[in-house]
């Protein structure tokens, strides 16, 4: 018992710690001297993956490698399917340009890349796995995408652009740091014990665990964001905070989780990764060819996302 009640206050802590974490460094970064658009693209937005790196780490450390894949490509198809969906739902998403042309063809590519790393056998691999090799190639990756976010930044057509980094003091913003890291630490190692339990005791393999109920409760914080922007008419925030988060999942979680201990790939998951290419194109296709206006997702479009999701939830729970 005290290990399910570890597992369910483990998320509130590893969310604070997140929250922490970004607010302090997104602060001392401002004091250093970044501007805020950086700060909002890089700290900010690596801030939405740190819940699911966490997890990993704890979870790759202690050979949960089935749990590591099921948390990114499940949160990578919240992310896409539930969060957008909401969004759109309450207020019809104007999507930027940068989204179209950049972010949405990146997370498709994030996705393929993984696709073909972790199938990589079939050209005579002695092992089906995402190796530290693999980690390496996903974390060059995922600096070269970091090295395009900072040095050719759209300024004109940034959805973070508007938010305002708070300053604090140097002392404080510190100390914020420290109690993120700790609730990072604490919380990620409680929710992989608790997993581990759920596993044993509903008898379901560890990736469903994470594929279901752990990427759907690290997705929460993301999912607040975006309701509360939509609700203030600022919902393309929510899709760039989404998609933004799904490249950062795959190059940089996934390559930490790799090069930490290889990650074990079971053929079965192909189709939640080609879930997360599918849901990528699907997103696309919605912003550029559907709907009457350019560069919008409408409601309609919103709840077929949102249906997609669940039915994807009962496949994943049932299959």
């Amino acid at each position: 018992m005290i290990t399910y009640i570890l597992f369910i206050v483990g998320f509130i802590v590893l969310i604070f710690g997140a929250h922490k974490l970004v607010e302090g460094a997104s602060s001392l970064g401002v004091k250093v001297g970044l501007s805020q658009v950086v700060v909002g693209m890089t700290i900010v937005a690596l801030g939405t993956s740190l819940p699911e790196l966490f997890i990993n780490i704890f979870a790759s450390v202690r050979g949960n490698t089935a749990l590591v894949i099921g948390n990114v490509l499940g949160s990578n198809i919240a992310n896409t399917f539930l969060i957008v969906g909401v969004a759109a739902v309450i207020y019809s998403i104007k999507v930027s340009k940068k989204t179209v042309s950049v972010m949405i063809p990146g997370s498709v590519f994030a996705a393929v890349v993984l696709l073909v790393l972790a199938n990589d056998s079939v050209f005579g691999r002695a092992t089906q796995d995402i190796g530290r090799v693999d980690g390496v190639v996903l974390l060059i990756f995922f600096v070269a995408f970091l090295y395009y976010t900072l040095f050719k930044p759209d300024k004109s057509d940034v959805d973070d652009a508007d938010v305002q980094i708070k300053t604090i003091s140097i002392g404080l913003s510190l100390l914020y740091i420290i109690i993120g890291v700790a609730g990072l630490y604490f919380g990620g190692d409680w929710i992989v014990k608790g997993a581990e339990q759920i596993s044993v005791d509903l008898g379901v393999s560890q990736s469903v665990i994470g594929l279901t109920l752990i990427a759907g409760a690290t997705s929460l914080p993301e999912l607040v964001t975006s309701i509360i922007a939509a609700t203030k008419k600022n919902s393309a925030m929510a899709i760039g905070n989404a998609v933004g988060s799904n490249i950062f999942n795959i190059f940089f979680v996934l390559g930490v989780s790799a090069v930490i201990r290889p990650i074990p790939f079971d053929a079965s998951l192909n189709f939640e990764i080609i879930m997360v290419i599918a849901s990528g194109l699907l997103l696309w296709v919605f912003v550029k060819w559907i709907g009457k206006t350019a560069n919008m997702i409408n409601r309609i479009e919103g709840i077929f996302l949102i249906v997609a999701y669940l039915l994807f939830i009962l496949y994943s729970v049932l299959f």
